[in-house]
C-alpha cells in the first residue's frame, strides 16, 4: 500500500485520500487528493510534478491552493516517488519515452479526475510536467481548462553543449544502453545537496524542509536520470520548440518564469509564450528554478499571478456528487 511521510516541519495535510491508480501498460502510480478547505469549492487544481519530485514536496502548495477553494489531486509520475519502477535501480529516474508519461496522467483523469473531482479542472505543472502538459494540449489529449506552468522545460540551461549532448544520448540508446544512467550520472537526489550553490531555491528554509523530505523517501527522490530519459527529453523540447506545434496550444495558459534559473531557459519560455494562443508569461528576476519553493516575496507574486489567472467558479458547497472518497 502507498503511505505519505511526514517530517517535522512538513506534515501530511489532513484530510486526504490516498489510493494507487494503474495504468493500461500495467504500472501503478501512487495518487493523493485533498478537498478544499473552505465551505464553497472553485474546482480541481492537479499537479503535474517535475522529473526527480514526489507528493510529499508539494504539501505547502496543497494546503495554499485549498485554502483559496480548490481540490487537489497529486501524483508521482512512473519512475520516481512511490510510484512504480521500470528499472532494478529505483535510485534511477528512468521513462523508455516521454509519451508514457500521457498514459500516467490519461490513468489519473480516469480512475480520480473525471468520476470523482469538482470542476473546473486545472493542471499546475513544474519543470518537466510542464513540458508533459504542453505536449499532450498540442495533440488535442488534455482535459484541462487551463494550464499553469511554472519554469517549463522547453530548453536546458544547465547543459553545457545541449547539441552534442542530445546527439550523444540518442547515439547510446540506439545501441541498447538507454537504462544506464546518463554518463557521469549518480543515484543522489539534486534536493539533498548543499544549499550553497543551489540551482533549486534562494530560500535556505524551504530548500533544508525539501531536503529532509527527500531524505525521508529514500529512493522515492531519485537521483539522476537515465540516457533514455535525457535523449526524449531532448527530442520532446526540440518538438515544442517548433512553431507549429505552439500554435496548435489552445487552452488558455499562464507561464511563470524564473529570473534566475539555472535549470531550464527562460528566455526560451518567452519566446514560446508569444507562439501559444491566448498565453500570458511572468517571469520573477530572482526566482531560481522552483519558484514554489523560494522565498515569501517571490511565492507573494507568483500566488497574485495565480490567483489573478485562475479565479475558478464557486459552485456551491461540496456535496458528495461532487467529490467522492475512494
Amino acid at each position: 500500500m502507498p503511505t505519505l511521510t511526514s517530517t517535522p516541519d512538513n506534515p501530511v495535510p489532513p484530510g486526504g485520500v490516498l489510493t494507487t491508480v494503474r495504468t493500461e501498460d500495467g504500472l501503478d502510480l501512487r495518487v493523493a487528493h485533498w478537498r478544499p478547505t473552505t465551505r464553497l469549492v472553485k474546482g480541481t487544481i492537479c499537479l503535474l510534478q517535475g522529473r526527480a519530485e514526489f507528493i510529499e514536496k508539494y504539501y505547502e502548495t496543497i494546503g495554499d491552493l485549498r485554502r483559496r477553494g480548490f481540490a487537489v489531486v497529486a501524483f508521482d509520475w512512473r519512475g520516481q516517488g512511490e510510484s512504480q519502477r521500470q528499472v532494478a535501480d529505483a535510485h534511477k529516474g528512468h521513462v523508455t519515452r516521454f509519451a508514457d508519461y500521457r498514459l500516467d496522467l490519461k490513468a489519473v483523469e480516469e480512475a480520480v479526475l473525471l468520476p470523482l473531482m469538482p470542476y473546473p479542472h486545472i493542471c499546475l505543472a513544474h519543470s518537466m510536467g510542464g513540458a508533459v502538459a504542453f505536449a499532450a494540449a498540442a495533440e488535442g489529449r488534455l482535459a484541462f481548462e487551463r494550464i499553469v506552468t511554472v519554469a517549463p522545460m522547453l530548453a536546458l540551461r544547465m547543459v553545457r553543449w545541449p547539441a552534442g549532448a542530445s546527439i550523444l544520448a540518442r547515439s547510446l540508446h540506439r545501441i541498447g544502453l538507454g537504462r544506464r544512467y546518463i554518463p557521469f550520472g549518480r543515484p543522489v537526489s539534486i534536493a539533498t545537496k548543499p544549499f550553497t550553490g543551489n540551482r533549486l531555491s534562494g530560500d535556505p528554509v524551504r530548500y533544508a524542509r525539501n531536503a529532509r523530505a527527500a531524505q525521508s523517501v529514500g529512493a522515492g527522490a531519485v537521483g539522476d536520470p537515465s540516457i533514455a530519459w535525457l535523449a526524449d527529453a531532448f527530442r520532446i523540447m526540440a518538438h515544442l520548440r517548433d512553431r507549429r506545434v505552439a500554435g496548435r496550444i489552445a487552452i488558455p495558459t499562464l507561464i511563470v518564469g524564473a529570473g534566475a534559473d539555472p535549470v531550464c531557459e527562460t528566455r526560451v519560455a518567452e519566446r514560446f509564450a508569444r507562439l501559444v494562443r491566448g498565453a500570458h508569461i511572468l517571469v520573477l528576476p530572482a526566482a531560481r528554478h522552483e519558484i514554489l519553493s523560494e522565498t515569501d516575496a517571490i511565492r507573494d507574486d507568483f500566488w497574485a499571478a495565480f490567483d489573478a489567472f485562475v479565479p475558478g467558479q464557486s459552485a456551491g458547497p461540496i456535496s458528495a456528487g461532487a467529490y467522492a472518497e475512494t
